[in-house]
């Protein structure tokens, strides 16, 4: 905590000095500044010059991240109680490429956690199961490195964080929606960003009412502020025509009144959108990404195809003349219904709902370091606006589109800005096959693009 105190305040130091300077106070001449601005080039957070956020499904940080050396990982003696058969079940190295996971609505996450017992995965897993149906308890079950070679790389290579939790206790929608917006609401009138309520678990939009979401999300400050920004839809929004897409309750940008308000409706794009731009070296100063059903990792979708499409991008982005100048946030909606150990804290109503896996990657990420502070998708919204919004929030009192949520989460969260040594050099990308040799079972497909049917229903998600 004193450390984030110490860098809010370096910041605030920062911009005073600069406004002392336009008042009047001792300075060089104006061509003196501009000649040392262009000799020392951007400095600290503003290095960074594109962030890209990328989000996949329902996997906790123990499911893919509890072996790993030096992170808060599976305890020893740990056995979850399995009331169905009497008895407690061990977690264990799953080497499936299919998952089942468990539910996980704001019910379940309540249930799993049991007030800090993190005891009722099983359980809910097993309440889940339909009729005439074996159940499942993979929730149980974790992936470990060879598994998962390339999420593994890069957090050897680059920063993970151990202690980010779902900005909510809930499923995807409010995940989606905290991602871009740092709450999530019920509206009684879409036209008035005060007549929103705070809800773990929101209303979605639909064909009759496409746009709920009155309250205030950072594209609204991005835009009065001229910051650039792109919302990428892997294979484009889900419809009738087009089943392979997005779904509406991954896609929450589109809600939003204030993106209409704007005519910033054309910055949500299919994922080719960003994938040219990458290619060309003009990507946006801010990009969020998420996946179709196929490359989500949502179960059953393949742990494989997801690391394939994950690392395509990434790849992208390195192979990219925007790569010394990028950095990647990468992280899970929510945690599947999956085991994980640690207890989220409460730092409001609504939330931290359970860990999820995270890292930071970058020409600027520090090699090999583990974050323990506590995070939230919060603290991305903050780096955002820190580099590229002076330090701007969604406060209402302040953003000049006030709303009626309770508290500023940004400040709430941790600052991910430790997780960076912008004193070092840039690092040179590492470009990884997307289809790496693993452990998985079965054996994947050549090029990871095996694809399983989703039944969202399964789990709630519809």
């Amino acid at each position: 905590m004193r450390l984030r105190l110490l860098l809010g305040t370096g910041a605030v130091v920062a911009l005073g000095a600069g406004a002392a300077v336009s008042v009047g106070l001792p300075s060089p001449a104006p061509a003196v500044s501009l000649a040392a601005s262009a000799v020392t080039g951007p400095q600290g957070i503003h290095k960074i010059k594109h962030v890209i956020v990328i989000m996949q499904e329902n996997r906790s940080f123990d499911s893919y991240f509890g072996t790993y050396p030096g992170a808060d990982g599976i305890p020893q003696g740990v056995c979850v109680p399995d009331p169905l058969h009497h008895t407690c079940i061990r977690p264990y190295v799953d080497h499936a490429d299919k998952n089942a996971g468990g539910p996980h609505l704001n019910a379940n996450s309540i249930a799993d956690v049991d007030g800090g017992k993190m005891d009722g995965f099983v359980k809910e897993a097993e309440t889940a199961c339909k009729s005439g149906k074996p159940c499942s308890t993979d929730v149980m079950g974790h992936h470990v490195a060879s598994d998962i070679p390339n999420y593994w790389a890069y957090a050897n290579n680059f920063a993970l964080d151990d202690h980010m939790f779902e900005s909510d206790d809930s499923w995807s929608l409010p995940a989606h929606m905290e991602l871009v917006s740092a709450w999530t609401a019920n509206c009684s009138d879409p036209a008035n960003p005060m007549s929103c309520v705070g809800t773990d678990m929101p209303r979605n939009r639909t064909a009759a009412n496409p746009r709920p979401f009155a309250w205030t999300d950072l594209t609204w400050l991005m835009h009065r502020n001229n910051v650039s920004w792109g919302y990428y839809l892997d294979h484009g929004a889900q419809s009738a025509a087009n089943p392979a897409g997005v779904p509406a309750i991954w896609n929450a940008v589109p809600g939003f009144t204030d993106v209409q308000q704007d005519n910033q409706e054309g910055d949500v794009a299919p994922l080719s959108t960003f994938l040219s731009q990458a290619g060309a070296g003009t990507l946006p100063a801010v990009s969020w990404i998420v996946p179709a059903p196929a490359d989500s990792e949502h179960p059953p979708a393949l742990v494989s195809r997801g690391q394939a499409y994950v690392t395509r991008i990434i790849n992208a982005v390195m192979k990219s003349s925007d790569w010394n100048s990028s950095a990647i946030f990468l992280t899970w909606d929510d945690w599947g219904g999956f085991y994980d150990h640690v207890v989220p804290p409460a730092v409001d109503a609504l939330g931290y709902g359970i860990r999820v896996p995270a890292m930071v990657i970058s020409p600027y990420a520090r090699r090999g370091f583990i974050d323990h502070q506590a995070l939230s998708s919060d603290a991305y919204l903050k780096f955002i606006e820190d580099d590229f919004l002076g330090g701007a929030r969604l406060d209402p009192a302040t953003d000049g589109r006030p709303d009626s949520r309770p508290d500023v989460r940004e400040n709430l969260a941790g600052n991910i800005i430790q997780d960076f040594d912008f004193g070092q050099p840039p690092r040179p990308p590492l470009v990884l096959k997307p289809c790496p040799a693993t452990t998985l079972v079965p054996k994947p497909v050549k090029g990871c693009t095996g694809s399983v049917a989703l039944d969202f229903r399964s789990w709630g998600d519809s």
